[in-house]
């Protein structure tokens, strides 16, 4: 395709009317189902459909992503929406929580063991949470909600007035630090109590190990990584 040459292929900043000009070179028009790349060359215009790979492949050759040192049990770190993505594996253990049961009165303070947890972390963010049988070495391996309070279905978190750090490493202990409250659906996370997480929680309060038999199955974890990617959620 041909063009004259006229203004819209050349800008300059506001100010005096001797500043340079800038020479428009390419551009981009973001269609509803196609991604055009125009790109000019003197008097001449050239244009060609480009997909979202190409073009973020594009920007990354000058940005350089790397993860730097990553946390200990880190499982996988990415990209997504909301900047850099670390997966981190808390193994089972048993875990201080206080569970607000009724506004405006003490927490009760009860130690409750819990599966493996997969903490999907963004700094300053609220992780999503999933439960594991193991600590993960395959995108087929399957997970499972989690079984506590202020946790969505699809495995997001509730921040509430809680906030979490900028220190990826410390979001999955100061998850457990935060109050958790009987108000959000919590059903089906527990195979015995699919209706009642509250009669769970009281039933494993003073245990040493959680039934792994009782956990319901969620997703993958190759599925848990495109959420974190910001894909999809798995309800």
């Amino acid at each position: 395709m041909t063009t004259n040459a006229t203004d819209t292929t050349r800008w300059s900043p506001p100010g005096p009317d001797d500043l340079p000009r800038d020479e428009l070179q390419a551009q981009l028009e973001v269609y509803g189902e196609t991604i055009l790349l125009r790109g000019f060359e003197g008097d001449r215009a050239w244009v060609r459909t480009v997909s979202a790979d190409e073009i973020a492949n594009a920007f990354t050759r000058h940005l350089g992503f790397a993860s730097g040192l990553l946390p200990e049990d880190a499982l996988w770190w990415n990209q997504g929406e909301t900047g850099q993505v670390v997966a981190l594996w808390r193994p089972a253990r048993v875990w201080p929580v206080a569970l607000q049961r009724e506004a405006f009165q003490p927490p009760a303070r009860l130690r409750l063991p819990m599966p493996g947890l997969v903490f999907v972390c963004s700094p300053a963010r609220a992780p999503w949470v999933y439960a594991a049988t193991q600590r993960p070495t395959d995108p087929g391996q399957p997970l499972y909600r989690a079984p506590a309070f202020n946790v969505f279905r699809d495995g997001r978190t509730c921040p509430g007035s809680h906030r979490f750090p900028e220190d990826v490493g410390k979001i999955p202990e100061s998850f457990f630090q935060s109050f958790f409250s009987l108000t959000g659906d919590t059903r089906d996370r527990s195979r015995k109590h699919p209706d009642n997480l509250q009669a769970l929680w009281e039933e494993l309060d003073g245990r040493t190990d959680y039934p792994l038999e009782d956990l319901v199955p969620q997703c993958t974890v190759g599925q848990a990584m495109a959420a974190g990617e910001g894909r999809r959620g798995y309800y």
